[in-house]
């Protein structure tokens, strides 16, 4: 039902059509484009982009609500041309015959005259070889051009946002939230022109103060985002970031994402580019969940920052108010290249593990007591230190040597740990972990993470390739289910068979399972298709995709990896190091866990106050 709407009709009490003044028009407008402050800090920087800015400033003063100042140093714009900026669909980016072929951030036309009627605006700009000017527009109202000082580009002042539509002022957040709002979008479109420098400032009460200060960055594409990516997002996310750099049918994916160990608890760190747009498209962000399918968790997210290049012939940027979404010709084309792009470099990261996971271990190990002094380090270490060449110090020529005994000790690999990446197997703690010696540290492996791993990837290796081997067995499993369960899983057994894994009915609501996949020794039956059934029962859907019988497997390899508790040779430990090191995608098991830690000499002397 709608609401009483007693402003549209006349005293016969029928709706009459109306034609609304040009304010009101704007004021509309400006309610798609201007959600909130952070929206005209986007339309402003845009648009000094699309004038070819090298540097670009922001400042702001309570969340944008009360004043927004974007400064360029950009082409700028002539007297004549100031009063025609602020006119409604009045645009240098297009000349209206092709709307398909769009190679600017902007192209409606809207943002200026939107700007202007709800807030107060005040442009001031100067063309090379012309004299500066200014004009102002209050409530669509536009002043008189006047002569004005400037030296070069633009400078657009929005003062009093929403000031003619004050029920707007009253959904916007807190000023805190409105500032976070405006750093996010100037950061996501730093991140799409890293050779144009930004400053982000906040004027307040002791005068403005740079929240944000980015050069311009030198070098080719890659090498620039980089730095311009180590100075937003951090060192951690580029140290542990793949470079993705792919072509196909007309389509081009550059940029970074970072390894599955590195993967956050929320998409917040997910940037994606359409020819360099800013975009939050749900196919895009689909594909990049697609191709992680395999390594994170449904709980955990990747990070990356993607960029797809197109001929803006095949992607519509124009079916969405802010922009934030686009429409692609071929979007198969375009989610397979991100798919396959992903999946050949994380396979080529081969064992890599996030240097996070190593920092989170060496961090839980320092000890809460203060750090003693150097000096008093120096001389712990200068006792500590190797007797001289010609023999004991004095007063320890008597003392007994300390000696510890090993039980059992593993015998030395004859290779040298050095070459293996993993290293050489040492020693096995609490039948869970292996301790491996490499030529620059040590690696501590968990067992049965790593093995679930391996066995996943042999899974889906020999599906691929011959067919899972199965075993039949001796005597088959009977496993009563619920109605709803037995029709479930039943539904799905000619997809189950395929994965190795065989499923008959046995009358009334109990099945058989009579084959199980070779590769994964004695299972427990009941307990692998109540996994099974769970993994069904999230799927929402009884018919087995793909990446639903990725997934089962991935529930299978669990049953069939080695178990935490169990006791192995040395042999077998640096079998299972060998295995990992050719094996891609072993640094993280089926979840997301990292399947080993690696920590450096350098930080263990560190760890204990040696360097």
């Amino acid at each position: 039902m709608t609401l009483h709407t007693p402003k549209i009709a006349d005293a016969s009490g029928r709706p009459v059509i109306r034609q609304l003044d040009e304010a009101a028009i704007n004021r509309i407008a400006a309610g798609e484009v201007v959600e909130r402050p952070a929206s005209a800090v986007k339309e402003l920087v845009e648009n000094a982009l699309d004038a070819g800015a090298s540097r670009i400033s922001i400042d702001y003063t309570d969340g944008g609500k009360t004043l927004i100042r974007v400064t360029d140093d950009g082409c700028g714009m002539t007297a004549a041309d100031l009063p025609l900026a602020l006119s409604r669909h009045a645009t240098s980016k297009i000349d209206g015959s092709d709307l398909l072929n769009i190679r600017s951030f902007g192209f409606r036309g809207e943002a200026l005259p939107s700007l202007g009627a709800v807030g107060r605006l005040t442009l001031t700009s100067r063309a090379a070889g012309q004299d500066a000017a200014q004009i102002t527009c209050h409530g669509s109202r536009l002043s008189p051009v006047k002569p004005a000082a400037l030296t070069r580009g633009t400078v657009v002042e929005l003062r009093d946002l929403f000031h003619a539509t004050p029920a707007r002022l009253k959904f916007l957040r807190t000023d805190r939230a409105e500032a976070q709002a405006i750093h996010e979008v100037v950061k996501r479109l730093a991140m799409a022109e890293p050779t144009v420098g930004f400053t982000l400032s906040e004027i307040g009460a002791d005068g403005p103060r740079t929240l944000l200060r980015l050069d311009p960055e030198q070098g080719d594409l890659f090498d620039a985002l980089h730095r311009r990516l180590t100075r937003l997002i951090g060192a951690d996310f580029t140290a542990n970031a793949l470079r993705i750099e792919a072509e196909r049918d007309g389509l081009a994916l550059l940029g970074y994402a970072a390894l599955p160990t590195y993967s956050r608890g929320s998409s917040a760190q997910q940037y994606l580019f359409v020819n360099g747009r800013p975009v939050t498209d749900r196919l895009l962000l689909g594909a990049l969940r697609a191709a992680y399918f395999d390594f994170l968790s449904r709980d955990r997210h990747p990070a990356a920052v993607l960029n797809l290049i197109v001929d803006p012939e095949r992607v519509d940027v124009n079916v969405h108010p802010a922009k934030a979404e686009v429409r692609f010709r071929e979007p198969d084309a375009a989610r397979s290249l991100i798919i396959t792009a992903l999946r050949t470099a994380l396979s080529g990261a081969g064992h890599r593990a996030s240097t996070t996971v190593a920092s989170e271990t060496l961090a839980a190990f320092r000890p809460e007591s203060p750090r003693p002094a150097q000096a008093t380090l120096a001389q712990a270490f200068a006792f500590q230190s190797p007797a001289p060449a010609h023999g004991f110090a004095p007063g320890f020529a008597e003392a007994p040597a300390a000696r510890v005994a090993l039980a059992d000790p593993l015998p030395q690999a004859p290779e040298p740990a050095a070459q293996h990446p993993l290293g050489a197997a040492r020693a096995q703690l609490h039948e869970n972990w292996i301790v491996a010696q490499t030529a620059d540290g040590l690696v501590i492996v968990d067992q049965h993470a790593a093995h679930e791993r391996l066995v996943y990837e042999r899974l889906k290796r020999q599906l691929a390739e011959t067919g899972i081997a199965r075993q039949p067995l001796l005597i088959p499993e009977i496993v009563t289910l619920s109605p709803s369960d037995a029709a479930l899983i039943l539904s799905a057994a000619p997809a189950l068979a395929e994965a190795g894994l065989v499923v008959e009915p046995f009358g009334g609501s109990a099945v058989a399972l009579t084959e199980t996949p070779a590769i994964l020794g004695p299972v427990n039956g009941v307990a692998l298709l109540r996994d099974i059934l769970d993994e069904l029962a999230e799927g929402g859907h009884s018919a087995l995709t793909r990446a639903r019988i990725d997934a089962v497997l991935s529930r299978m390899a669990c049953h069939g990896s080695v178990r935490s508790g169990r006791q192995m040779r040395p042999e077998e430990m640096n079998a299972l190091l060998r295995e990992m090191e050719a094996t891609p995608g072993s640094g993280q098991c089926n979840h997301g866990r990292p399947t080993y830690v690696e920590l450096k000499l350098a930080d263990i002397e560190k760890l204990f106050g040696r360097r």
